[in-house]
Order: structure tokens, then C-alpha cells, then sequence
């Protein structure tokens, strides 16, 4: 029976647990209250029925003592006996009024002879309840007075019933207000598992899911104010955890169509050049060489588009060997051996270094950084017109050396400049893939330079597109020499224009 009880006490809901758990800890409180309050009031009433007597007894004390007992009552329904009482008995003088048993009486007399104060005791006689008060008269004689209690029982069961009434309304009222208060008192929580309730029905496999529900409603004090922001932070890190999910989804997406597009060009070129091929082998022999020329630039194409997406996944991997081998290396000179192999590529676009320091030399991959400075190069030389000027410049500080790669062609569009990192992203859309290339060239650069602990930015500016590569500078990084801005690098033999900056190899377009 109990375990049943408890295990529907434990399915019942949070308010109503409190509201049944408040009400029986003032059912207690009350309990206690009343019964010290009655206890109270009836030791009190029988004082004063206990003063009465001893009043009425100085009175009936002096009538015994002139008549030999009591002639007259009091009150209507109370008892006088006066005993002469020795060590072994008690006699009652007659005429005396008083109940048919008088065992009672006779005891307390009895009782009254070796005493020497007033005695007071409640006893039951016939079918009511009587206080008895014994006193001395004078030696031998007692006198024994009994007062009913009934007014004082009926003035208790009273008193008890308007307890009971009073505390069972409060009680009734407590538990039905102290629901309704409770049950306010947590809406914010009841509204956020409403909340849950929706996020648990709403389909977190698609792809664009988003969780638009958050526990609003106000009140419920400061826990539950902090409850509800918690609970609304950790709803705002499952949305933007979810964006960033079906954001990757998107991107993994586009990234496998893409990649398989630009894989199927030169698939289907090598396929297209090889069926060329067997049959220009069987009816053209002079054909043979030019055809497989065609088959090794297809295959050589579709191996540095392979090369770049294994080198972007070995690094999105963080493997513990990274594709990086370290060593000491001069930036300065990485950056001037990508600016000579790009003035002998690239002959029609004039290229400018700015003054800086001499030499920085720090711990990095020469091979990848060159790889980076050379893929934004070209991509300032095939996204500009014939003749754009291109400019690198090196700056160092106390914490990163820097170089900035600019080119004064038509720019980027502001709406572009968030996606010119993102993988097979193009610019013009309509480029075609034997210019504008595959669109991993920025991803594989930012990439790199990551790796390196380094950040590529592209510049918020409007008359150039400016391209900032940042490498931090360890405990072996440390530039060598140095001039103003208006200066020639120390140790630089080539020439400078008017403004101070150093040319190098600049050529009409």
C-alpha cells in the first residue's frame, strides 16, 4: 500500500508535489499549534476554576467551623463534604451534599491529613468530570469541595472544533491558492519543456534545420531566469552548431560536384585523345606525337588537381606529420625568386617591390610559402587584363613578418570577397578552366599559410585587390637591415623609379 502511494506520489507533476508537500507541513504546523493552544487554554480555565473554589472554601471554611459542616451551596451542581479524618479513616459529617459515590472525596480527605498544603484534583464521578479541592478546616476536620467541569469540556470541544474548521479552510485555501501560486510560479517551466518537446519533434537530419524556439516567457524569479538563459544559450549553441553542420553539408556538397566536374574534363580529354590516338596510330603515324602530347597535359592537369586536394585534406586533417618540412629560410628572398620566375612568366604584367628590410629570417616550409607567394602572383597575372601593375611588399613587427601581394586591376566585388577562399570558387563564373584555373589555388594558399600559424586575408579596399600574407615571427625570426620608406633596400642592386620604389624588370604592356 505504501509503495503504491509513493509510486503514484512520484508520478504526479512538480506542482502539485509541492502544493500536497506544503499543505502536509501546515497540516503539521497547525497540529502543533493547536494542541499547544488548547493545552493553553485549558490549563488556564482550570486555574481559574481552581481560584473560584479556594474563594468559595474561605467562605464554607467558617461555616464548618460554626455549624460543624456546610449549610449552604455555592453554586448549583457542586459538592461539599466535611471529613474528620484520623491516621486510619475518614468520617463524613452529616447532612452533607454530595454524589451517591463519595470514594473520591473520602480519598482526597484521606489524603488531605498527612498534607500539609491544598490538594487539587480532577476526577470523573457518575457521568461527569469534577474538580476537587481538599483544605484544613482545623486539625482533624477537612473540607473537600468538588466543581464540575463541564462548561470548562464544552468551552474546549469549542475551542477543538473551531480549530479544526479554521485550520482545515486554511489548509484547503493554502493548497488550492499555493497550487495555482506554484503552478505560475513554474510556467517558465513548463513552457521550456514545451520548448524541448518541440525541439525533440523537429527533424534535425535536414539539412537546413534550425531551431527557432526559445523559452521567453518571463518570471519564475532569479533561478529560473538563470535556468532560462542556460537553457537558451545551449539552444542557441545547438542552432549555430546545426548552421555550421548543414553550412559543411552544403560545402561538402559542392565541393564533391565540383571536384568531380573538373576530374571529368580531363577524364573525358584523356579518353577522347586516347580514342584519337589508337586511331590516328593505325591510319596517321605523324599524328602519334601531337595527340600524345594532348593525353600528358591532360594527365598532368588532372595530377596537380589531385596534388591540391590531397594536400587541402592532409591539412583539414591535422595529421600529427604535417605536409610541412621546416627550416631556416629567408622571406625576403622567397619573395624576390617568386617575383623573378613571375616577371619571366608573366611578361606583360610590370611588378614592383616596395623597399623593406634586407632579410627576415625565420623557421618555415620554403617550398609551400614559395608555392603560396607564386599562386597569388599568378592569380593577380590571369584574373587582371595585359598590363595591370603588380606589387609585393615585405613589412616586419615585433610579432609577424608580412607580405602583400597587390595588383590595380578591376578588383573584387564586395559581395564576392567573403567566397574568394572557398574551394572551386570562381569569381567570373563563365571562366573558362584553361584560364581561370580550377579554383583551388587561394583555398591551397590559406591552407598553407595556417598551417604555418599564419593567417591570408584578402584587404577591405576598393581601388586594388590586396592580397596579406601573415607569418608570425618565432624565437629564430628576426629581420636584417632595413631603410625608410622612401629608401632602397640595403644590399638590393636593382633600380627605383621616381616614387622610391625598386623595379624590377617593369616592362611596357
Amino acid at each position: 500500500m505504501i509503495v503504491r502511494f509513493l509510486r503514484s506520489y512520484r508520478r504526479l507533476r512538480l506542482g502539485t508535489r509541492l502544493a500536497l508537500g506544503l499543505g502536509a507541513l501546515s497540516l503539521v504546523v497547525f497540529a502543533v499549534v493547536g494542541a499547544m493552544l488548547t493545552m493553553y487554554m485549558r490549563g488556564y480555565l482550570d486555574r481559574q476554576l481552581s481560584d473560584q473554589i479556594k474563594l468559595v472554601q474561605v467562605v464554607q471554611s467558617k461555616d464548618a467551623k460554626a455549624h460543624g459542616v456546610v449549610e449552604r451551596q455555592p453554586y448549583y451542581g457542586w459538592y461539599t463534604a466535611v471529613y474528620d479524618v484520623s491516621a486510619e479513616s475518614a468520617v463524613l459529617r452529616k447532612p452533607a451534599d454530595v454524589p451517591a459515590d463519595t470514594t473520591a472525596l473520602t480519598a482526597l480527605a484521606r489524603r488531605m491529613s498527612g498534607s500539609d498544603v491544598d490538594i487539587t484534583r480532577t476526577v470523573r464521578i457518575g457521568a461527569g468530570t469534577y474538580l476537587l479541592r481538599a483544605c484544613e478546616v482545623s486539625p482533624g476536620v477537612v473540607l473537600v469541595s468538588a466543581a464540575p467541569t463541564e462548561d470548562i469540556d464544552g468551552t474546549m470541544r469549542q475551542l477543538i472544533t473551531m480549530q479544526v474548521v479554521a485550520f482545515g479552510l486554511a489548509l484547503l485555501a493554502l493548497v488550492v491558492f499555493g497550487r495555482r501560486m506554484l503552478k505560475n510560479g513554474l510556467k517558465p517551466l513548463s513552457d521550456m519543456a514545451h520548448t524541448a518537446h518541440g525541439i525533440a519533434s523537429h527533424d534535425l537530419s535536414e539539412s537546413a534545420s534550425r531551431l527557432h524556439l526559445r523559452a521567453d516567457a518571463p518570471g519564475g524569479g532569479p533561478e529560473v531566469e538563470e535556468l532560462r538563459t542556460a537553457f537558451n544559450t545551449m539552444l542557441e549553441h545547438i542552432d549555430d552548431s546545426l548552421a555550421v553542420r548543414a553550412e559543411a553539408e552544403q560545402r561538402l556538397r559542392r565541393f564533391v560536384a565540383d571536384a568531380s566536374h573538373e576530374l571529368r574534363t580531363p577524364l573525358m580529354s584523356v579518353r577522347g585523345y586516347a580514342d584519337l590516338f589508337q586511331y590516328a596510330a593505325a591510319n596517321a603515324p605523324e599524328e602519334r606525337d601531337k595527340h600524345l602530347a594532348r593525353l600528358r597535359a591532360e594527365a598532368a592537369r588532372m595530377g596537380v588537381l589531385l596534388d591540391d586536394l590531397l594536400l587541402l585534406a592532409r591539412l583539414d586533417a591535422a595529421e600529427v606529420e604535417t605536409p610541412l618540412r621546416m627550416e631556416e629560410a629567408d622571406l625576403v628572398e622567397l619573395a624576390e625568386q617568386a617575383v623573378d620566375a613571375f616577371r619571366a612568366s608573366h611578361p606583360g604584367h610590370p611588378v614592383t617591390v616596395f623597399p623593406g628590410p634586407a632579410a627576415v629570417r625565420m623557421r618555415i616550409d620554403p617550398h609551400r610559402i614559395r608555392q603560396v607567394l607564386d599562386n597569388l602572383l599568378t592569380n593577380a597575372a590571369v584574373h587582371t587584363p595585359a598590363g595591370t601593375p603588380v606589387s609585393v611588399e615585405v613589412t616586419v613587427s615585433a610579432e609577424a613578418a608580412r607580405v602583400h601581394v597587390t595588383d590595380e586591376g578591376p578588383g573584387i566585388p564586395p559581395e564576392e570577397r567573403e567566397s574568394v577562399f572557398d574551394r572551386f570558387y570562381r569569381v567570373d563564373k563563365a571562366r573558362s578552366r584553361n584560364r581561370g584555373g580550377s579554383g583551388l589555388g587561394l583555398s591551397v594558399a590559406r591552407s598553407l599559410v595556417r598551417a604555418h600559424g599564419g593567417s591570408l586575408e584578402l584587404d577591405d579596399t576598393t581601388t586594388a585587390t590586396v592580397f596579406t600574407m601573415t607569418l608570425p615571427l618565432g624565437s629564430s625570426g628576426s629581420p636584417v637591415g632595413g631603410t625608410d620608406v622612401k629608401g632602397t633596400r640595403a644590399g638590393h642592386g636593382k633600380g627605383s623609379d621616381a616614387s622610391g620604389r625598386v623595379n624590377l624588370g617593369r616592362r611596357p604592356g
